[in-house]
Order: C-alpha cells, then structure tokens, then sequence
C-alpha cells in the first residue's frame, strides 16, 4: 500500500481509501465486518462513511453504516489503527425530512447534534476527519452543470460553520475538517476564513475535499486540481468507477438485480448522453491493453498528483480485492494518451 500525506494534518492515509455506504442495505453487518478486516490487512487505513449512509438514503437505512462500523471497533479493538472519515449532510435538506425534522443546516446547533450522534453510533470518543458532505447553499452539484446563483437561499454563514467545528477540535471530538461536493469559490472561502481570523482564533484549517472524479466527471481537474495542489487540499476521490458504470455493467440500459440502480430510487448521474460509447471506448482500451476495466479506471485517479486518496467500495469480496490490487498496477504513458484522447472527443460526459 501506498501511503500519501493528508493534507497539513501530519497524517498520512492509505493512496486506496475504504468507501463504506452500501454497508446496512446492500451488504450485512456481518459482510461489512469482512470488508474491513481485509482491508486493514491489506494496509489500508482510511475508511470514510457519513451520517446519511447507506445509499440510497432512506429513514430506515440512516446511520447503520456508522453503526456497522461502531460495531466492528467494539469488537476488534482497533479503532487506533484506522483514520477514520465522517460527513454531517449539507442543506437544501429537501428530501431528507428525518434528518433532524428536516431542518438540518451547517449552524452550531446542528453540527454538535450530528457529531454527538455519529460518535454513539460509531463507537468512539473522536473522527479524524469531519466533513461537511455538500455546501448550505446552492451549487452544481451531483450532475448539474450550471450553478444558479441563489443567495437568498444560503445557510449558515461559513464563518459559523467554521467556529462551531473549531469547538469541537477543541473538545477533542473531531480532529480535523475536510469538505465534499465543493465548488472552487467554496473551498477559497474556507481557506480564506480560517487565515482572515489567523492562529489566535484556532479555526481549523480544510484538509480536503471529496468530490466524484474519475474517467465519466473529470471536471475536478478545471479548477479544483490547482486549488488542491497549491493549497494542499487534496482530493479524496469518490467514484472512481463512476459508481460502477465504468465496469460496464450497465451498458445499454442494463440494471443487474441488487446493483445500485436497482435498488435507488433517484436517477442515476452515470445514466447520461455519451456514457455509454465514452464507457465502451474506456473497456477498449483496457481489453487491447490486458488491463481489468476497474483497475485502470481506480489505476488512473491514483496517478494523478492531486489526488489524497481514491475511495473504493464493494458489494462483494471478489470485488473489492480486486479493487485493492489496483494499487499495484501503474499506466503507461501509452495508456494515458488513449484516454485523454477519448475525454477530448467526449469531454464529462457525467458531470
């Protein structure tokens, strides 16, 4: 395993994170304790969930992938050994009505209910990493391409938000604060805001930010990568198969019994114009070059310099060694060519 630094934290975490959300629907309490000890034996020691999961999100499947996971602490004692990821959902809540009476927002109040609750559910005294899933305000986000500047829809203040996850750095019950879903302009702001108020206030500076990249929804690299780089806010990377699709399997219109798409209710971001040919044009390349298609697709987000980690998930165990054993296989600059040109002729074609 490879092991890369996160952030300005002084931590280093696993180049292939652990993603967590199909725990508590599509896969047992049992199997997740599985997914987990293989994982930390194969070196991996960053594991990310979130308060909303499993996926898809529903009243009954809220929090039980944080409390397949607080079991497995509970039972393993090995909490020292993982550095774990958390996230506290972002607003417009709309849809997500049991959160919280459906008046979750990133304010004070709410950021120490939802990190109070993660901690039981969880089985620990403190998260590593707290993340704020996506921005209390309107962005384009989760497919959309166009933002639609709705100010009067915004909430907490970042500010707030910030100050209220400094308390809880504070009480030691979160370490450190990363971002998800952001936008360019989004993660300047916090930068911003924990430098404007300097040391003294002790605001916590971002760590990272986790949003979809991979070979579908390359548009990280348009404004995001720089940002990443020079602010040492690197990427952990969901999605790097494009939530499956990138395997193929739900090429013209395919939906496998107990896949994601069978099971959620909400149309999928990967169900768009050119997915299928861009998909089909990535399979080539892999089947000329005698790689396995999820293993280039996770292969290309580990070679690039911005990315922290690349967070993979599986129903199987099958599955998910193999997309382990991704870390052990490098691109050639052949191979890299053959899919900037593909992305040239049909640029994100899942945003």
């Amino acid at each position: 395993m490879q092991y890369r630094p996160l952030g300005r934290t002084g931590l280093s975490v696993s180049a292939i994170g652990l993603g967590t959300m199909t725990w508590g629907r599509q896969n047992t309490e049992a199997e997740g304790h599985a997914q987990m000890d293989a994982a930390l034996d194969r070196g991996i020691n960053f594991w990310d969930t979130a308060e909303m999961y499993a996926i898809p999100p529903t009243a009954d499947t809220y929090g039980k992938t944080e409390a397949v996971i607080g079991s497995w602490f509970q039972s393993r004692g090995k909490r020292d050994k993982v550095i774990l990821a958390s996230k506290i959902i972002g607003a417009p809540a709309g849809g997500f009505g049991w959160v919280r009476e459906g008046k979750s927002r990133l304010d004070r109040a709410n950021l120490f209910a939802a990190v109070e609750a993660s901690l039981s559910r969880l089985k620990t005294d403190y998260i590593d990493l707290y993340q704020i899933h996506w921005p209390d305000r309107v962005t384009n986000r989760f497919g959309v391409r166009t933002y639609r500047h709705k100010p009067e829809q915004d909430g907490a203040p970042i500010e707030e938000t910030l100050a209220a996850l400094a308390e809880l750095v504070q009480a030691g019950k979160i370490r450190h604060v990363g971002l998800s879903n952001e936008s360019p302009w989004g993660v300047m702001r916090w930068l911003r805001a924990a430098e404007v108020a300097g040391e003294m206030a002790g605001l916590p500076r971002v760590a990272s930010i986790q949003n979809a990249y991979n070979l579908l929804n390359r548009t990280f690299e348009n404004g995001l990568s720089e940002v990443a780089l020079r602010e040492d806010v690197g990427l952990l990377a969901y999605s790097p198969l494009g939530a499956g699709t990138l395997t193929g399997k739900y090429l013209n219109g395919a939906i496998p019994p107990g896949s994601r798409r069978a099971l959620d209710h909400r149309p999928s971001r990967y169900a768009t114009v050119n997915a299928d040919a861009a998909t089909e044009a990535y399979l080539d390349i892999a089947r000329r070059h005698g790689l396995a298609p999820n293993q280039m697709a996770i292969a290309f987000t580990l070679q690039q310099p911005f990315v922290t980690s690349s967070l993979i998930g599986a129903t199987t165990m099958e599955t998910l060694v193999s997309n382990i054993d991704s870390i052990d296989v490098t691109l050639s600059p052949e191979v890299m060519a053959e899919i900037d040109a593909v992305h040239n002729r049909m640029p994100d074609p899942c945003p």
